[in-house]
């Protein structure tokens, strides 16, 4: 007999709007938070110990948040909105207040992608004014690092993750535009190393595992793809994974590299084994898109979750495989 499918351990109301990106901070000091950016504009701070609302914060003049995220080595808190503004946030001795902000220019939904270097500083890559135009600059000097435009007109750039190889001198960054293609750009060289065709729709949503140098795609379209680097940093499409129903808003892998989460517009959160994209699970509880998902980054492997944040203005959060359960 298959095993009964699991239902959330509980559930997160109050955010007032569909919950467009979901943000775990769990190994700083004792309390574990979540961070969840709605598109009423709000950004809420969830205690997951007492599970209420520690903190919420607006900053974005009532544009929807369309991504969250924080600097380990400060408490900074970093949300972007579709007012084309980038806020930086001090949470330091129980502050909010926002001490800088970056004007994108940006009219999409693309999120940004942020990648610490050192104590104290990092780059942040987004995507331009300009149709097809990425820009990375450094924080907290603002200072452009540099512009990535492609030779051939790929339509706009909708989604992006920028990351530090093991070997090599400088970052990569990934990215998926309009037409389908994803694209490895040389960050320090301002070049483009490769380039493939992974969906004949929009890339929606990408995510990649830069230990085992892999990566997954979704689209509007029933199917993800799946893509690897070879040891030239070539982009080459690997398996697909057939979905039953059509359309993902976002993947994530688990920090352990063992599960895939997906994102449906189906109202369901799929589960699937990262090695061999194995289904494992479907998680029904939403009752509208899900729009975001994240796995928490506790330390000890028993107290992971996962979270599923909705267009019906709830997140889910479900405790699965967690115990060294076979995910294939």
């Amino acid at each position: 007999m298959s095993r009964p499918a699991p239902s959330p351990i509980y559930t997160l109301r109050g955010a007032g709007g569909p919950l467009n990106t979901l943000h775990f901070s769990c190994h700083r000091g004792d309390t574990p938070f979540l961070f969840s950016g709605s598109g009423k504009g709000t950004i809420h701070m969830w205690n997951l110990n007492n599970r209420r609302t520690e903190k919420t914060v607006e900053g974005h003049s009532g544009s929807s948040v369309i991504w969250v995220s924080t600097l380990q080595s400060t408490n900074t808190l970093i949300s972007q909105g579709r007012d084309m503004q980038v806020c930086l946030w001090d949470l330091s001795e129980g502050r909010s207040e926002v001490v800088d902000s970056v004007w994108t220019g940006s009219v999409g939904f693309c999120q940004c992608s942020l990648l610490e270097m050192s104590p104290g500083t990092c780059l942040l890559a987004f995507a331009g004014q300009q149709t097809e135009e990425i820009k990375i600059i450094e924080l907290p000097s603002k200072a452009p690092v540099c512009t990535l435009v492609p030779d051939a007109k790929l339509g706009m750039v909708m989604c992006i993750k920028l990351w530090q190889p093991d070997s090599g001198p400088g970052p990569l960054l990934l990215a998926g535009y309009e037409d389908g293609s994803l694209l490895l750009w040389d960050v320090t060289q301002r070049s483009k190393l490769s380039q493939t065709k992974a969906h004949p729709e929009p890339v929606m949503c990408m995510t990649f595992d830069t230990e085992r140098l892999r990566g997954i795609s979704g689209s509007s379209e029933k199917k993800l793809s799946s893509w690897m680097l070879d040891g030239q940093n070539n982009l080459q499409l690997q398996d697909c994974v057939t979905l039953v129903n059509p359309g993902v808003s976002q993947l994530c892998i688990r920090g352990d590299g063992k599960l895939l989460a997906s994102a449906g517009w189906d109202h369901r959160v799929r589960v699937f084994g990262w090695k061999k994209l194995r289904p494992l699970a479907v998680l029904q509880y939403h009752t509208d898109m899900v729009l975001s998902v994240a796995f928490s980054d506790h330390k000890n492997p028993r107290q992971r979750l996962l979270a599923a944040g909705s267009k019906d203005q709830r997140i889910s959060l479900w405790s699965i495989y967690n115990e060294g359960a076979d995910t294939g």
